[in-house]
């Protein structure tokens, strides 16, 4: 191996800049001299490495993964990267879900003889990037090697996945699916003595704290291999790629200092505020909005672009507790409720005896919006109305967010009127789809489309119908009872790094 220094401490830096992708548990594992080493548990990054983890971290490949709970499917024994030994020593973190999944275990098991010891799919999928590898009947594999294993993977595996791997002996692999639903992106640096070193990671401010320049996005269904001795290959691995990433991301997940598919989240999310204004006027030209207060924190952008083009204050009337994770990848309906009071605290002056425009960047429960409704009433505002950056959640989500269950959507089976009155608001906008999406077309023309599923219910990868979200919902029934069940849906952001100190 070339000696260089090791990442450990860069693939820390890089989780905690993705920290807001999930707080349920985090990860990292190394590579030294062929030997790879591991720390992961439950928690914030800060809680789960110490000095003492990342002193033993040796190595200058790393990868890593922070993770949010699904229903039923927390713990350490889901946190990641899971490993395997056969063949090479091979770790994968994986965002993501396999639609697929339950199928994949079965036929691991009954074809492919090998053993599953949890329900993620994320197993799931190193495991079929291992078989693929083990077919190949390498003592040690090549970046051509990698590539053929990779297609292969794209032929049997469907959902949305990004994926970062780390192969004993070899270097680091990156890929994303056909789709590109889940984001992925590469970025380089050079060392002390003018060698590249590499990172791959689900946003691009991962790269910016560690100093990395953004080469660009990993395309869909594209893999990447550095090598031990730092050299860089890419290859398309896949028959027919088509760029539809994942909408959502651009409304909620993503960090707006992001760049995804070369797409900013913050200009993004700019323009989902102003589509919004345009749609406001036309329907209430004589609006008597007296303030727009957004729901911190994903809204402010809309909120603030949104205000400018009605042309009222912007005010930010919650203050909100930075100790308190984010109430969307909270694991349970009771724990999102609770942490609603405690994440939020109205200031009375921008409420009292007010028309109050309140600005979310989405509505998916209506469980938390119901509540903050209520305290600005309570804070002393004569109306309140309430403004979604997005069009209805009305449809699950399959491909990584956790989403599943078409019951607990507010949207789902309700008209605009039913869902003003359900979570208690004056008056209820919604942003256009058509209008959602051509705020994101505009920063990158050569998107082919969005994979925008939860509004449309139009799902792009994978054999997705009625019995299949059924399906989907009776697990997450049987999860929250505590019950096991195979679609363990993997979310959260990859870290993968390679330095060639």
């Amino acid at each position: 191996m070339v000696a260089g220094r090791n990442v450990a401490a860069d693939i820390y830096d890089a989780l905690t800049m993705l920290q807001h992708r999930g707080q349920d548990a985090a990860g990292i594992m190394t590579c030294a001299d062929g030997k790879l080493m591991q720390r992961k548990g439950e928690g914030l990054v800060r809680d789960v490495f110490r000095a003492s983890h990342m002193e033993q971290l040796q190595g200058r490949f790393g990868i890593g993964h922070v993770r949010y709970p699904t229903q039923g499917s927390s713990g350490t024994a889901l946190a990641q990267p899971f490993y395997v030994n056969s063949p090479y020593g091979i770790a994968l973190a994986h965002n993501g879900n396999l639609t697929n999944s339950a199928f994949l275990s079965d036929e691991l098991f009954k074809s492919d003889l090998r053993h599953l010891n949890t329900d993620s799919d994320s197993e799931v999928l190193l495991n079929v990037f291992a078989h693929e590898l083990h077919r190949l009947g390498k003592l040690a594999p090549s970046a051509d090697d990698i590539f053929a294993a990779v297609k292969t993977l794209h032929k049997r595996c469907e959902g949305g996945y990004a994926a970062v791997s780390l192969i004993a002996g070899f270097g680091l692999v990156a890929f994303r699916d056909p789709y590109g639903i889940r984001p992925l992106v590469v970025g380089q640096r050079d060392s002390s003595d003018g060698r590249p070193e590499y990172m791959v990671a689900s946003e691009s401010v991962a790269l910016d704290v560690a100093g990395y320049e953004l080469l660009g996005d990993v395309l869909p269904g594209e893999a990447i291999c550095v090598t031990q001795n730092g050299e860089l290959h890419r290859k398309q691995c896949a028959d027919q790629p088509k760029l539809m990433p994942c909408i959502f991301e651009h409304v909620y997940f993503a960090r707006p200092d992001s760049l995804m598919d070369s797409i900013s989240v913050y200009k993004t999310r700019m323009r989902q505020g102003a589509a919004l204004a345009k749609k406001i006027l036309r329907e209430r030209a004589d609006h008597d909005i007296d303030v727009v207060i957004p729901i911190p924190d994903t809204s402010r952008v809309a909120g603030q672009s949104l205000a400018y083009e009605l042309g009222v204050k912007f005010r930010e009337g919650f203050m909100k507790n930075r100790y308190i994770g984010r109430t969307f990848i909270m694991p349970g309906q009771s724990e999102r409720k609770k942490s609603v009071r405690q994440k939020l605290n109205p200031v009375p002056l921008e409420f009292q005896d007010k028309t109050v425009l309140l600005v979310d960047d989405s509505i998916v429960r209506g469980t938390t919006c119901g509540q903050i409704i209520q305290m600005a009433r309570d804070a002393g505002a004569n109306r309140v109305y309430f403004a979604s950056a997005a069009p209805p959640v009305r449809y699950p989500n399959v491909y990584g967010i956790d989403m599943p269950a078409a019951n607990e959507l507010i949207a789902h089976g309700r008209s605009v009127e039913e869902i003003r009155e359900e979570i208690g608001a004056d008056w209820l906008i919604y942003q256009d789809l058509d209008d959602l999406i051509e705020c994101s077309r505009e920063g990158n023309p050569e998107v082919d489309g969005f994979e925008s599923s939860v509004f449309d219910g139009k799902y792009l990868a994978g054999n997705i119908d009625e019995n299949y979200l059924r399906a989907v919902e009776a697990a997450r029934a049987d999860g929250a009872k505590g019950k096991s069940s195979s679609l363990g849906i993997s979310d959260g952001a990859v870290v993968g790094l390679h330095n060639d100190g």
